[in-house]
C-alpha cells in the first residue's frame, strides 16, 4: 500500500511538473504587440478591434501612449496605457502598431516614435499603422518603395515619402501593414495575427 501512495505520488510531481513545462514552452512562444495610441482622442474602433483580433489570435498586447493610465478615444473609450512611447524596447515585441485617430498627429514628428519605427522596420517586425498613423510610418522614412494605404487626407504625404499608394481598405506589403481607418479596424487587426502567425 505504501509503494502505491508513493508511486501516485511520483506520478502526480512528474505530471505538474510537465504541465509547468508545456505552459512555460506555450507561453515562450506566444506573440507579443504593442499598441501605440494617442493620450487623447485615438480613433476607439481602430485600438479596441484591432486589440480584440490580436487577442482572439492569442497574441499579447501591450498598449502604449505618451502617458501611463486611461486614455481617452474621440468617441470616449477608455483604454490603461501600461508603457511609454519613450521606453518601448523594439525587441520586446513581434509587432509595433500604431493607431490612428485625430490625436495621433502627435507621432508625426516625435523623435520616439519615429525611432522606434525605423527600428522595427529594420529588425524585421511586423510594422502596421492605420487611417492617419501610417504617415508616422512615411516620417520615418519606411514607406520608400511599399504598397500603402491610409485615410486619403494623407495620400500625399504618404506618396511623398516614396509609398506606393493603393486605396486599398487594408495593404500588406512585406512586414509592413497598413489600413485606411476604422471601417477596415477587425480586418488590420487579423492581416496582422496573421503576419505573426507567418501566413
Amino acid at each position: 500500500m505504501k509503494r502505491l501512495i508513493t508511486l501516485t505520488v511520483i506520478v502526480v510531481i512528474l505530471i505538474s511538473q510537465l504541465a509547468w513545462a508545456a505552459q512555460d514552452l506555450l507561453s515562450a512562444k506566444a506573440k507579443k504587440a504593442v499598441l501605440i495610441v494617442a493620450s487623447e482622442n485615438f480613433r476607439d474602433e481602430e485600438l479596441f478591434e484591432t486589440r480584440d483580433a490580436l487577442k482572439g489570435a492569442q497574441v499579447q498586447t501591450v498598449i502604449a501612449s505618451t502617458k501611463t493610465g486611461t486614455v481617452t478615444g474621440m468617441l470616449g473609450g477608455q483604454a490603461q496605457a501600461e508603457i511609454l512611447v519613450s521606453s518601448i524596447v523594439v525587441d520586446d515585441y513581434d509587432a509595433i502598431v500604431f493607431i490612428g485617430g485625430p490625436g495621433a498627429t502627435q507621432y508625426f514628428d516625435d523623435a520616439a516614435a519615429l525611432d522606434i519605427a525605423r527600428k522595427a522596420a529594420s529588425k524585421s517586425k511586423v510594422l502596421a499603422a492605420i487611417c492617419i498613423a501610417p504617415t508616422t510610418l512615411a516620417n520615418a522614412g519606411v514607406l520608400k518603395g511599399v504598397k500603402a494605404t491610409c485615410f486619403s487626407s494623407e495620400r500625399h504625404k504618404l506618396e511623398k515619402a516614396g509609398a506606393t499608394y493603393t486605396g486599398a481598405p487594408v495593404e500588406k506589403d512585406g512586414l509592413i501593414i497598413t489600413a485606411d481607418g476604422p471601417r477596415s479596424a477587425a480586418k488590420f487587426g487579423k492581416t496582422i495575427a496573421d503576419a505573426l502567425a507567418g501566413k
